[in-house]
């Protein structure tokens, strides 16, 4: 056990990677009594900077693991294990019982509604793309690679950027799928696609590791069905953890009237425009539409 300086808690920090088929393994979703007794709880990220990530020192970092390290406070849950995984794995693990709860700020979608529970939201969050430094394709908007035949775009397996560029009739042999956000910068400067389709802050932050690639500055906001896409993201959980999920509510439902919490997400790039968004929609709504 450990004390940690932001948060003046005890917490042990346990980063583990997924293993599959692990005989004799326990993984089973365990349930809030559960969790209160053992004192420990499974959070899983998907090391997406600003999302929800592992900084180099080991410490979990982002919007979604530092609103959940106050969570689990006020909830008097005192040890986290947070498990690293791909995004794509998020909805399988939660439904398999392999974490108890994802932080990583995943987009609340009626058709992921159907298979996992979520929180309110806890952000909000438009689009972007990644090219090549200097833009040689000259791509402004995600509609680029539904009119012209000469540009592939990548996405990250489990996000909804596919969907999105499926509605704008990119046609799927222009989509490629990539398995970690931060394979988009070999990706592009490989010459395999000519950008990577992502949240705005995502590509901002890949945009800071390399030089050889940069975000959009004129990028045009996509349109579907006349609306502007934008994303709301929250906490998830497994599909019998109405319990957890609910007391997780209330705690954050009461965080997100302080000024703490609208700074954790505006020391991760969110503006000001976002964390009054956040509270536009509630799950109900979002899981519905």
């Amino acid at each position: 056990m450990r004390n940690d300086s932001r948060t003046g808690w005890p917490m042990r920090l346990a980063i583990s990677a997924l293993l599959f088929g692990l005989a004799g393994a326990d993984t089973s979703a365990a349930t809030l009594e559960e969790i209160r007794q053992h004192g420990s709880i499974r959070i899983a990220v998907a090391n997406e900077v600003p999302y929800g990530y592992i900084d180099e020192h080991g410490e979990p970092r982002g919007a979604g693991p530092e609103v959940a390290l106050h969570l689990m406070d006020e909830l008097g849950i005192e040890s986290i294990e947070w498990i690293e995984t791909t995004f794509g794995d998020l909805i399988p693990g939660l439904r398999e019982g392999r974490f108890d709860m994802a932080a990583a700020e995943m987009a609340i979608l009626p058709e992921r509604c159907e298979q996992i529970l979520y929180s309110e939201p806890n952000t909000t969050y438009g689009e972007g793309l990644l090219v090549r430094a200097t833009n040689p394709g000259a791509l402004t908007s995600y509609t680029d690679f539904a009119q012209r035949d000469d540009v592939k775009v990548a996405v990250m397996a489990g996000a909804d950027q596919r969907e999105i560029l499926l509605a704008l009739d990119v046609p799927d042999d222009r989509i490629v799928t990539i398995e970690r956000n931060e394979d988009a910068i070999g990706a592009i400067t490989a010459g395999e696609v000519d950008a990577y389709a992502a949240t705005g802050l995502t590509v901002t932050a890949l945009e800071q590791i390399d030089n050889d690639v940069e975000v959009v500055l004129d990028f045009v906001d996509p349109v579907v069905e006349g609306e502007a896409v934008r994303s709301w993201g929250g906490f998830a959980f497994g599909p019998d953890a109405e319990e957890l999920r609910d007391a997780v509510n209330a705690a954050l439902t009461a965080f997100k009237r302080t000024n703490a919490w609208e700074q954790i997400l505006t020391d991760h790039g969110f503006t000001q425009d976002d964390v009054l968004n956040s509270f536009r929609f509630s799950t109900e709504q979002l899981c519905r539409d």
